[in-house]
């Protein structure tokens, strides 16, 4: 395993983590999970990933059961949540968002349910419009000094708002962002290659990047329609499904991709997942697989990195523009 600074702080991620993120409490149960992490982790991986919202708080219970069950050494990983959305299918004004209320009670939420005594990474699962900028990075500050947390971030935060929340705690003398957890893969670019650009350096941002395959478009797997067992067929994923099938042309390109990767003797997962490595703004690439054949399979990107030199790039860049 290689390991990645997070952004300009101290933290060092596997470059490969794993997320819980539509698996963990609907594909994936205690005794699987608890397979899968301890498999994670006798690879290399140190990050774990979670949110309030997956599986109505369902993905966190049994990632934090699944942990007690392996008895990793809690300085061995690290173990994230995400607050926004809430943590039930109906959530109540004060059940939601960056309110400071509904910030420190979902942390405390988060610990119970992960059994753990804090959280390494915590994450704004997405801007509040409802609320203050200031009012959030000082919610954020407070459980960072009682040491319920260690580093927050964000996650979807326009480029704009993520400075407004640096500019607050510069004057405050609070604790900044340290990171961004951005959607990034062969088909989704622009916010990490062109809005962010400027916040590595500027800020000492480093990115937790989610759906580096695109929700399994770019492992060829949906050459052929869409498998029964796939994630895209589980209830209330509707919407996940139709925004990656209705695209023609992404389509077209996903397919074409994968031509690409195989072409150059890489499995085209591997080869996603290798793209997303070359990027040095990318701390650590989050893994989202159901079994142990998969995550298997995912830990060989590692291998294909440098095989992905300035021809092969040239050549993905031809396929994307066309």
């Amino acid at each position: 395993m290689q390991y990645r600074r997070l952004g300009h702080s101290g933290l060092k991620l596997s470059a490969l983590s794993y997320g819980a993120w539509v698996t963990f409490g609907r594909q994936v149960g205690r005794k699987q999970a608890a397979d899968l992490l301890a498999m994670a982790h006798d690879h290399g991986v140190n990050f774990f990933d979670n949110a309030e919202t997956y599986a109505a708080g369902d993905a966190e219970r049994v990632m934090g059961q699944a942990l007690r069950d392996i008895g990793r050494p809690r300085d061995s990983y690290c173990v994230s949540s995400k607050v926004y959305f809430g943590a039930c299918e109906d959530p109540a004004p004060t059940q939601r968002g960056l309110s400071r209320k509904h910030v420190r009670e979902a942390c405390d939420q988060a610990l119970q349910r992960l059994q753990v005594d804090y959280l390494d990474l915590y994450f704004c699962h997405r801007p509040d419009e409802d609320a203050p900028v200031e009012e959030t990075v000082h919610a954020m500050d407070t459980l960072i000094r009682q040491g319920k947390v260690l580093y927050w971030g964000t996650s979807e935060w326009p480029a704009e708002r993520i400075r407004e929340a640096h500019a607050v705690a510069r004057e405050n003398h609070l604790h900044a962002p340290s990171m961004e957890q951005p959607q990034y893969n062969l088909l989704h670019r622009e916010r990490v290659e062109i809005e962010y650009a400027p916040l590595y350096e500027e800020l000492g941002m480093g990115t937790t990047i989610w759906s580096p395959l695109a929700s399994g478009l770019l492992t060829g797997k949906y050459r052929d329609g869409i498998p029964d067992d796939s994630r895209l067929n589980l209830p209330g994923y509707a919407w996940l499904r139709e925004a990656l099938m209705e695209d023609p042309q992404r389509l077209q390109k996903a397919h074409a991709l994968a031509d690409l990767a195989e072409s150059a003797g890489m499995a085209p997962a591997q080869f996603a997942l290798a793209w997303c490595l070359k990027n040095p703004n990318v701390s650590t690439v989050m893994l989202g697989a159901s079994k142990r054949e998969q995550l298997e399979q995912n830990f060989k990107a590692l291998d294909l990195v440098d095989r992905i030199d300035a021809s092969l790039m040239q050549r993905i860049e031809q396929v994307l523009e066309a």
